[in-house]
C-alpha cells in the first residue's frame, strides 16, 4: 500500500500574525508577550518581505529593559528600533501543496526555523515551523 504524502497545508499554522516593517521592536515584543508563538512575518504593502523571531528580538533589546535599578535611557532606546533594522530579509517560503518533507529539507538547507506558506507566489496563507514538523512526525508515529 502506497504511503500518503503529507502536504504543507495539512500541518501548517493558518493563523499567521504579521507586523509591518516600520513597527518598533516594542510592538513586536508586545505581540510575542500576548501570543504563544516564536515568529512574525514582516509585511510591506501587504506582501511578506521578511521574518522576525523572538530570538532576534531578544538579541536586539537591551537585557536591562524593565530592570528598575539598572535601566538607562539607551536601554529603552533599543525598543524604539524598527523591525526592518533586525528582520531576516532573505525570505525562504514554500507553497501549501508542497510535500511536508520538502519544507523540512528547505529549513535544513537554509538554516531557518520557519517558512512562510505563500500561495501563487503572492498570498500568505500560513506558516510552517520546526515545531509543526516535529508534531507531525510524533503524531504520525503514534498512529502506526
Amino acid at each position: 500500500m502506497a504511503e500518503q504524502v503529507r502536504k504543507v497545508r495539512e500541518i501548517m499554522t493558518s493563523e499567521v500574525v504579521t507586523i509591518g516593517m516600520d513597527e518598533t521592536l516594542e510592538a513586536a515584543r508586545s505581540v510575542f508577550n500576548q501570543r504563544r508563538f516564536h515568529h512574525l512575518i514582516v509585511i510591506e504593502g501587504g506582501k511578506p518581505v521578511g521574518v522576525i523571531s523572538d530570538r532576534d528580538l531578544l538579541k536586539n533589546i537591551s537585557p536591562f529593559v524593565g530592570v528598575r535599578m539598572s535601566e538607562r535611557p539607551q536601554d529603552i532606546e533599543t525598543l524604539r528600533r524598527r523591525i526592518h533594522q533586525i528582520m531576516t530579509r532573505r525570505l525562504v517560503s514554500i507553497e501549501p501543496d508542497a510535500p511536508a518533507a520538502q519544507a523540512a529539507r528547505s529549513m535544513m538547507h537554509h538554516r531557518v526555523s520557519c517558512l512562510p506558506v505563500i500561495e501563487n507566489g503572492t498570498t500568505l496563507v500560513g506558516i510552517i515551523t520546526l515545531r509543526d514538523l516535529v508534531r507531525w512526525v510524533v503524531l504520525d508515529s503514534l498512529q502506526e
